[in-house]
């Protein structure tokens, strides 16, 4: 691990993050940080400039006691222009953890901080293979890896940054690279750069919306859309002037009350809970996978310790925030809402759609040349859980009512109706010959879901009482509006 000499990265004269345990703090640049900073001046301005406002300056540390490392370190530049240097490229959570040991211990035990972990998933099953190809071949990849992987997924998700060993240059598959979850040559998870971006290091940056725009939006986890459609985003867009987000501490309703931002709810501080960087302590639900899991049982599931901060807890830990500002009753019903947003997706899409897709895997496998992805269906399922599920849910818990409806249970509804039943049926007519048994049990898992509750409506089966009721306030809207 790279050695810094025990220095704060964030001091500042009023409150800041606290040192950690044998901090000392240098009375000046040190020389080698001057050497650094006689070419970077130059060669980088931009870099000079952001360090030079930064609050590394005002305390002293430079280039040299953050890029510090040890001789036997694997990634240690080995070039002529470092020659009388032992520096590495990247700076680790290790290293920050010198001086920021809390920070870091919050952040290893998050799910920001395992996302590179996705790798080899069903994810990287559609960018390595379906949409990309091995045809960018680097020193550490002699094999070829997929672009679309190299530029898409990994740049949110991180990379496990590769080394040349004889140079200590890093391989351009793998860097550069600010995945939050990227995995560091000495072994660490993670990247604070992927929030605190170099080299101005700002608090104040990482609490704006924008900065966790940078992976949290798309079809698939739109979270900044769906805050900027929000009444939390309109307040702060309207009062941004307000926001006082420079300051040091910045406790939600004692420093601001104009608005929240993603920081005020996931990670800053309330007045009466310090900041964490283990942004999932206030989230009970994971909507995430194709079912909603309780947030603590993924922790169980990943062996993080923050496993043992119950779900309930964790919403206790949210309210409190949400009681800076809103009355108790408000937000006690704004969590019966949302819950039942997350009740009505598993009942009718999730538990049903999971047991119909099965039954047809099980159709399509007696088909030798069938593949993950290569027939239609795949894609309807993929994308009624990963896409529109995860968008109702999302828009939901954060209060984006057209996210939750037109581009969340709307699309469920319609691709469930015009795409994924009719390719259930499809398969049922073609395979009916070939594998008997099989397009038995999905007839008969059909049925079942068609006769439920929840979808006899979609084969005129409706209870005959609750179509009346229905029908009767249609002909009272239509009458109002003559």
């Amino acid at each position: 691990m790279k050695k810094l000499i025990g220095l704060l990265a964030t001091l500042s004269l009023v409150a800041g993050p606290a040192l950690a345990a044998g901090t000392v703090l240098p009375g000046q640049l040190t020389d080698k940080t001057r050497e650094c900073l006689d070419c970077h001046r130059d060669d980088n301005p931009g870099l000079y400039q952001q360090w030079g406002s930064s609050k590394h300056f005002g305390a002293n540390v430079g280039c040299y006691e953050c890029h510090q490392a040890n001789p036997g370190d694997v990634d240690v530049l080995r070039d002529d222009i470092h020659d009388d240097f032992v520096i590495a490229t990247i700076v680790s959570p290790k290293d920050c953890a010198r001086c920021h040991a809390k920070e870091v211990d919050e952040f290893e035990n998050s799910h920001h901080s395992k996302a590179g972990r996705i790798m080899g998933s069903l994810d990287n099953l559609l960018a390595e293979v379906v949409e990309g190809n091995f045809g960018m071949v680097t020193d550490a990849y002699p094999k070829g890896v997929s672009a679309a992987a190299v530029n898409g997924c990994w740049q949110c998700h991180g990379s496990a940054i590769k080394v040349d060993k004889k140079t200590g240059k890093l391989d351009p598959a793998t860097w550069p690279n600010t995945g939050i979850g990227r995995v560091n040559p000495d072994g660490s998870e993670g990247s604070c750069t992927a929030c605190h971006q170099r080299h101005g290091f700002s608090a104040a940056q990482a609490r704006y919306p924008d900065t966790c725009g940078k992976c949290h939006l798309g079809p698939d986890h739109p979270q900044k859309e769906i805050y900027e459609e929000s009444k939390h985003g309109i307040a702060f867009f309207a009062h941004e002037d307000e926001m006082n987000i420079d300051s040091p501490k910045w406790i939600v309703g004692e420093d601001y009350t104009a608005a929240p931002t993603c920081a005020t709810c996931h990670m800053s501080a309330t007045k009466n809970q310090d900041i964490s960087h283990n942004i999932g302590l206030r989230i009970k639900w994971n909507n995430r996978p194709p079912h909603s899991k309780l947030a603590h049982e993924t922790d169980k599931k990943w062996n993080l310790s923050s496993a043992a901060i119950t779900a309930d807890k964790r919403r206790e830990n949210m309210v409190d925030v949400c009681v800076s500002c809103h009355q108790a009753g408000f937000v006690d019903n704004f969590f019966t809402q949302y819950e039942a947003l997350i009740t009505l997706y598993d009942e009718k899409y999730a538990k049903p759609g999971e047991k119909l897709y099965k039954a047809a895997v099980k159709v399509m496998k007696t088909d030798p040349s069938y593949a993950k992805f290569s027939r239609s269906i795949d894609f309807t399922w993929f994308e009624l859980w990963h896409h529109e599920g995860r968008r109702a849910r999302h828009a939901a818990s954060m209060q984006a009512p057209d996210y939750t409806h037109w581009h969340g249970t709307y699309d469920l509804g319609k691709n469930w109706q015009t795409k994924f039943i009719p390719e259930i049926k499809d398969l049922i007519e073609e395979f009916r010959a070939t594998a008997p048994a099989e397009v038995a049990e999905l007839e008969k898992t059909l049925r079942e879901v068609q006769h439920s509750k929840n979808w006899e409506w979609s084969i005129n089966k409706e209870d005959p009482k609750i179509k009346k009721e229905r029908l009767k306030r249609q002909k009272a809207f239509k009458e109002r509006y003559k």
